[in-house]
């Protein structure tokens, strides 16, 4: 791969003045050109006047603005007809790759060398690394740079390392650290396996309808802790070259034991399971561990993609490689060498001889949106790359059967996944988002896009939960008990029902005439339920409000909910009560945790498309739409994209941010598009 597919980052002088109308003209003087020598040999001083410039209006702005955007994202499909932006996170992904490679024995120089370069660009200048741009630093984070760092060769005096180490152990030192880093600081004896959190391989047993069971789990961090279980009962320790004496608070003590939680407390509660299962591991029955991690390794390759990857993200594919090959597994084996090969396909290589890790890929979200994007601002519906792009997408449709059945026994496939391989796993915000795209564009075969439209309406119809809304995996994927584990203290481990999801799968049945299906209404009933009482909506996989805000007005509107109902009104207000001064609109990854960031922040393209795109819907055009699309004019670059350093998507809000580079070119293209054609998507009237 190639590193910035969303094309270069370019200074701030070239981004191109589209606010005036910029045409000179030279004065003539006595019927010559003003630089024409007279005949008296005498050249005139020249004398050059500007026709009055005209400050063009939104809608001109906005025109140019799509039109160049537009030719833009049209430059970077794939001759396969895909798009796939860069998705970039934190330096955990390339620490993990490393310290992987260094377990497996494959660790080379060349690729250590290039890891290590792109790890110490991203230090702050506190010494701290963080999980997004901006952001504060982060323990774990900066703990597994600087060990990553270690095995690259910094030496602990460097001036780098050794503010990095001041400061982490000013925050509690390794002790501090969250579960996974501690485990693994244990594969190389950095911290005692007995001061983990266990979670037994004898938990594949467990029925489906027992709490705690595999898939009481959302699908990311069953597809983790099931390859986990295997590498906590076997234990590795593959010693390291060097101490991290220089990370604990007190060397002398590096394990301290935490303070018990009350046992009348849910925490006590699991605090203690978790002190029974320790005893448990002690005492385990041989025959039966041994039995409980051979299902759990048939569980991890039954769920193998085609590329090699499991689940097409990063932790499961780093602890499912780890498990076989503590089970013995050899290196060459066909699993093995397939899964080391995902990893590869995830490296991107920067020019300046950088290497960085993907966490995940996203072609099918990619080009949804794009083509999405693209025929709402104007392009024809049956130009050559959007029915390209419709092929690709009608070949990635899921016809197999994978967790999320294990719910819904008796539901047809027909969804979506996220990624380029990941059978097991279609979500339901994928599969929403198809669905519109293929409907909005002219294909020469409608029977075979009508027929791939109705198993995805279906699919995603069979997956509503209970409550009428819709997470994004699993169905009614909400028990309270897996976030209690001591062993789930990072990230979601659960897959409720979202404002986003949900959203988007209401404007798909509104686009395929399903808009009075009781199903929908069910799920309009829930949005209308969930609206903050300021007027926004949360963001589940976008930041945040914005987002959410953003996803869940033009769903209602297209589901029939009129423009001054007083949910869209509510919405409008706050949208305009946090647009910035300079015209966009920005929301910090902070309002995940302190309410008083909730539609705050720098303003970034993405989000102000989101925000435009719910104030189209909702009729605006007044004075917010049109300084939000001037901000998007003013800020386009000369090649028609944007610049985007902020991150806008998340995996775990808080935790786990990401930074889609296609986001800041397919949505600002879909509000241009949108306001330039009248504010409706260009898809909202075909029935299906």
């Amino acid at each position: 791969m190639t590193a910035k597919t969303d094309g270069k980052a370019q200074d701030d002088d070239s981004r191109t003045d589209l606010n005036t109308d910029t045409t000179d003209r030279a004065t003539e003087v006595a019927g010559r050109p003003a630089d024409e020598e007279d005949p008296g040999g005498r050249t005139p001083a020249r004398k050059e006047s500007r026709v009055p410039q005209r400050r063009l209006s939104s809608e001109e702005l906005a025109s140019r603005a799509t039109e160049r955007a537009t030719a833009y994202l049209l430059s970077l499909q794939h001759q396969d007809g895909w798009w796939k932006g860069d998705l970039e996170t934190n330096v955990t992904m390339d620490a993990e790759d490393l310290l992987l490679r260094q377990f497996l024995g494959i660790r080379t120089e060349e690729q250590t060398r290039a890891t290590a370069r792109w790890i110490r660009s991203q230090q702050r200048e506190d010494g701290t690394w963080a999980t997004f741009h901006g952001g504060p630093g982060e323990l774990s984070t900066t703990v597994e740079a600087y060990v990553a760092l270690r095995l690259a060769g910094d030496s602990p005096q460097d001036e780098h390392m050794a503010i990095a180490a001041k400061w982490v152990r000013e925050q509690g030192g390794i002790a501090s650290a969250r579960v996974f880093t501690r485990i693994w600081l244990a594969l190389f004896g950095w911290w005692r396996w007995e001061d983990l959190p266990e979670v037994p391989p004898e938990v594949i047993y467990l029925p489906k309808w027992m709490p705690l069971n595999i898939y009481s789990f959302g699908c990311w961090a069953r597809q983790t802790i099931v390859p986990l279980t295997i590498v906590s009962a076997l234990r590795p320790v593959r010693p390291a070259p060097f101490s991290l004496e220089e990370l604990h608070t007190d060397p002398q003590q590096p394990n301290p034991r935490r303070r018990p939680a009350p046992l009348a407390s849910w925490d006590g509660v699991f605090q203690r399971l978790d002190k029974a299962l320790h005893v448990y591991h002690r005492f385990a029955p041989r025959a039966l561990r041994r039995a409980a991690m051979k299902s759990a390794a048939q569980w991890i390759i039954k769920r193998q993609e085609a590329d090699g990857c499991w689940g097409g993200i990063q932790p499961p594919a780093v602890y499912s490689l780890m498990a076989l090959h503590l089970l013995g597994y050899p290196l060459d084996h066909p699993v093995m060498a397939k899964g080391l090969k995902a990893f590869d396909d995830f490296t991107v290589h920067t020019p300046d001889g950088m290497r960085w890790l993907e966490a995940c890929q996203s072609p099918v979200w990619d080009t949804c949106l794009a083509t999405i994007a693209l025929v709402d601002a104007g392009v024809p519906a049956d130009h050559p790359a959007l029915v390209r792009a419709a092929d690709w997408m009608l070949g990635e449709q899921v016809l197999r059967r994978g967790d999320w059945s294990v719910r819904r026994p008796s539901l047809s496939p027909g969804g979506w996944a996220f990624e380029y391989h990941n059978e097991n796993y279609p979500d339901i915000d994928d599969t929403a988002e198809v669905v519109l795209a293929l409907k909005r564009v002219e294909h020469p075969d409608p029977e075979r896009v009508d027929t791939a439209v109705r198993r995805g309406v279906e699919w995603n119809l069979g997956m509503q939960s209970k409550n009428g809304a819709w997470g994004a995996f699993d169905v009614d994927n909400t028990s309270p008990f897996p976030n209690r584990l001591p062993f789930c203290d990072f990230g979601e481990v659960i897959d409720p029902p979202s404002a986003d999801v949900t959203a988007h799968v209401v404007e798909m049945l509104a686009a395929v005439g399903r808009a009075d299906d009781p199903r929908t209404r069910r799920g309009v009933s829930w949005l209308l339920a969930e609206q903050e009482p300021d007027g926004s909506w949360f963001g589940r996989w976008g930041v945040n409000y914005v987002y959410g805000t953003g996803s869940v007005v033009p769903a209602l509107v297209e589901a029939g909910l009129p423009t001054d109902h007083p949910a869209i009104r509510r919405a409008v207000r706050w949208l305009e009560q946090h647009q910035n001064e300079d015209g966009g609109w920005g929301e910090d990854l902070r309002s995940y945790r302190d309410p008083s960031w909730a539609g705050r922040g720098a303003s970034t393209a993405s989000q102000t498309a989101w925000a435009l795109m719910a104030l189209l819907a909702a009729g605006e055009r007044g004075p917010a739409t049109e300084r939000g699309v001037r901000w998007l004019a003013e800020n386009q670059r000369e090649d028609g994209g944007w610049d985007e350093p902020y991150f806008t998507g998340t995996g775990f809000p808080w935790d786990f941010s990401i930074n889609y580079h296609l986001y800041r070119i397919v949505f600002p293209v879909t509000a241009l598009g949108r306001y330039v054609h009248g504010g409706r998507p260009e898809g909202a009237a075909k029935g299906a």
